[in-house]
């Protein structure tokens, strides 16, 4: 029988226990999985512009950000995820690579609202921005600079380095230059920053990161996604006058940028092509490096070079680092130019840009054979412009959108210009056309887009016949090889796959000379 509880006694239990529960420790809660990192650059094809000699928008001849906010359609068709721009500060050279001005953008580019704009369309896409950027050199006209040659005790003068302060001379830049001769045909002096200096490190610092977070709030999806450090040395043009720069102003601004958005990108171009990028890897903690070696032998179809390269890249690259590969770029001449080269070698140096083992990087018009070779007959930066040509969205140059900032008869690099009307390296004539480069490049991206083990997969040179590279990728339930016959004879191949058909498409064991195929295996495991 239940025994009656007093109103009393059953008000003082409910205090009782609302009492115990208020000082109750609360209930722990299960433990929520860490969230798991994302490299940004694991699932990356890169398309490297530049963009004085992309689209024009508005009929000045000059590439701008609006046009390459037009072309980001045309980019994802490539498979493009990031587009890396060459440096957009005002500049007496049509490069950009020597500032007038760390602040703002060249105007022949557009304004800051235009390249917001760019950075929102290229995010709401899903694509990522990464700016190159030379800040250890600025040239005659900087701010800096004429404010120290006003007045020797100007603070500014210790942002530079100096030969002799008290005479105005300044420092001599990169490859012992002092002067450089440009397009424009006038000549301004070149010099080197202080970059162990307090107030450039402070300088810079900032400068960085508004170009990361630009409202200063905590939000990055308005700027931009990484850096290409162009020219990086841990001792300045190996001089003895900047030295530890890789521990001491390299990887303390990339710490401090981290802590702004850990997702950053941080590039570094190795001054010297022949290193590896194992100190920049480790020491200046950059995500990436440029795979310059793999690169050389690409260009040269040379079957021990490549496989050396490809191992000694693969031993030095640390877990979660980088190697960027290309088969061209900026600074050398187009692939399309070499001697001997034919289209089938095009679309071997293709096939091994987006499969081996790394991130691809194209430079702009790489995909239509765009042609182009230094011209070592100019001492000036005009020697570049052959392989800076305009990328050709049109059969003729009077169509609009076309770049062409450089026509000037009576010069060599207008006259004997590589580029000429339904010449079939452009947009217009190659799209949708099967045999076309572009339409090779575009199957080349679906297939690395659609199997992770292009990507991400781990990678082994296997034996094979004399000329035939055979390369095995592997991982997320799938196996690939890759085998390229780099001869100029018709090469059989009998190793594993050998009975599978090309997934590149129309390839057979019997390889072509200078053939790519590219076969699945029974997946084995990692």
């Amino acid at each position: 029988m239940m025994r009656r509880i007093s109103p009393v006694k059953s008000t003082l239990i409910a205090l009782a226990a609302l009492l115990a529960a208020a000082i109750a420790p609360p209930a722990i809660a299960a433990p929520r999985p860490a969230p798991v990192a994302v490299d940004p650059l694991d699932d990356a094809v890169v398309y490297h512009i530049f963009q004085r000699s992309f689209r024009d928008s508005n009929g000045d001849g000059h590439g701008d950000l609006n046009g390459i906010t037009a072309s980001l359609p045309y980019l994802q068709s490539l498979g493009v995820t990031a587009i890396l721009l060459t440096p957009l500060y005002p500049s007496r050279v049509y490069h950009n690579y020597f500032a007038t001005s760390f602040e703002g953008i060249d105007p022949a580019y557009g304004t800051i609202d235009d390249f917001r704009r760019l950075v929102a369309e290229l995010h709401k896409r899903g694509m990522k921005i990464f700016l190159d950027m030379e800040f250890q050199y600025l040239a005659e006209g900087h701010p800096w600079w004429t404010a120290a040659l006003a007045d020797r005790a100007s603070p500014y003068a210790d942002y530079m380095l100096w030969d002799d302060r008290a005479k105005g001379v300044a420092e001599e830049g990169p490859f012992g230059l002092r002067e450089i001769i440009n397009f424009n045909k006038d000549t301004h002096g070149v010099t080197t920053v202080a970059m162990k200096a307090p107030v450039v490190r402070a300088y810079f610092d900032r400068y960085l990161h508004d170009w990361v977070d630009p409202n200063r709030d905590g939000k990055v999806d308005d700027g931009v996604d990484g850096f290409r450090l162009d020219h990086m040395m841990d001792d300045l043009d190996s001089k003895g006058l900047l030295t530890d720069l890789f521990t001491e102003f390299w990887k303390p601004a990339f710490d401090k940028l981290r802590r702004v958005n850990p997702q950053l990108v941080f590039v570094a171009e190795q001054a010297e092509w022949a290193d590896y990028g194992e100190g920049y890897l480790k020491r200046a903690d950059t995500s990436a490096v440029f795979a310059f070696r793999i690169h050389e032998a690409i260009r040269k179809f040379d079957k021990a070079a490549l496989v050396a390269a490809i191992d000694r890249t693969a031993a030095i690259t640390p877990p979660g680092k980088h190697q960027f590969v290309f088969a061209e770029n900026h600074d050398v001449s187009r692939i399309a130019s070499d001697p001997e080269i034919t289209p089938e070698k095009l679309r071997t140096a293709a096939a091994l840009a987006f499969f081996l083992k790394g991130t691809p990087i194209l430079y702009y018009g790489q995909e239509l054979g765009t042609r182009g070779a230094i011209d070592k007959g100019y001492d000036s930066d005009e020697s570049g412009i052959p392989v800076r040509e305009a990328f050709k969205w049109a059969a003729v140059d009077a169509a609009p959108g076309q770049a062409i900032w450089y026509r000037r008869p009576g010069e060599r690099f207008w006259d004997q210009r590589y580029a000429r009307d339904y010449d079939r390296v452009s947009v217009e004539e190659q799209t949708g056309q099967p045999g076309s480069l572009l339409t090779r490049y575009r199957a080349l991206a679906a297939l690395r887009r659609a199997h992770p083990a292009l990507r991400t997969g781990t990678q082994r040179v296997l034996d094979s016949a004399p000329g035939l590279l055979v390369v095995e990728r592997s991982g997320s339930g799938e196996r690939f090889v890759i085998v390229s016959n780099l001869t100029s004879a018709v090469k059989r191949y009998d190793g594993p796959g050998a009975g599978s058909p090309d997934m590149i498409g129309g390839g057979t064991a019997s390889l072509h000379p200078w053939q790519t195929i590219l076969l699945r295996l029974p997946y084995t495991g990692d």
